[in-house]
C-alpha cells in the first residue's frame, strides 16, 4: 500500500526512510543504483528528497520487495517505463501490451516447466527409497 506523502517541498533522507519503510543505508544504495533518484543537498551536504524522488523510491521498493525483482530487473522496468513515458498512439500502445503480454505468457510457461521438472525429480527420488 502506498503511503499518504504529506504536501511538502523537501524531505530529509530520516523521513523518507519512515515514510517508505527502508533503512537510510538503503535510500543511499538505491541512489547510487538507480539514477532517477537524485536528492537535492542542502549547504550542509544532507539529502533533500522531492515529492518525484519519493515516488521513485516508493517505486523501487515494490518491485523489489513485494513484486520479487532484483536489482537489475527493477532497473530494467523503471527504464522501459522511461522510454514508454513518450506518448503513444492507442494502437502502438495496445500492439506494445501485446508483446508484454506474450513476453509475461512465455515466462509463465518457462516456470510451469521448471516446477513440473522438479516435481518429477522429486517423485523419481521418492520411488528410488
Amino acid at each position: 500500500m502506498k503511503p499518504e506523502i504529506p504536501d511538502k517541498l523537501y524531505f530529509k533522507i530520516g523521513e523518507v526512510s519512515k515514510l517508505v519503510g527502508v533503512a537510510q543505508h538503503v535510500l543511499r544504495y538505491w541512489e547510487s543504483e538507480f539514477p532517477s533518484i537524485h536528492p537535492q543537498r542542502a549547504g550542509s551536504q544532507q539529502r533533500l528528497y522531492r515529492r518525484v524522488d519519493v515516488e521513485m523510491v516508493w517505486n523501487i521498493k515494490n518491485l523489489l520487495h513485494q513484486q520479487g525483482y532484483t536489482i537489475a530487473g527493477a532497473k530494467k522496468i523503471l527504464e522501459r517505463e522511461q522510454k514508454n513515458k513518450v506518448t503513444k498512439h492507442p494502437v502502438q500502445l495496445k500492439d506494445a501490451m501485446a508483446v508484454h503480454w506474450s513476453q509475461i505468457k512465455s515466462e509463465l510457461r518457462e516456470i510451469e516447466e521448471l516446477v513440473a521438472k522438479k516435481n518429477t525429480e522429486k517423485e523419481s527420488e521418492q520411488n528410488q527409497e
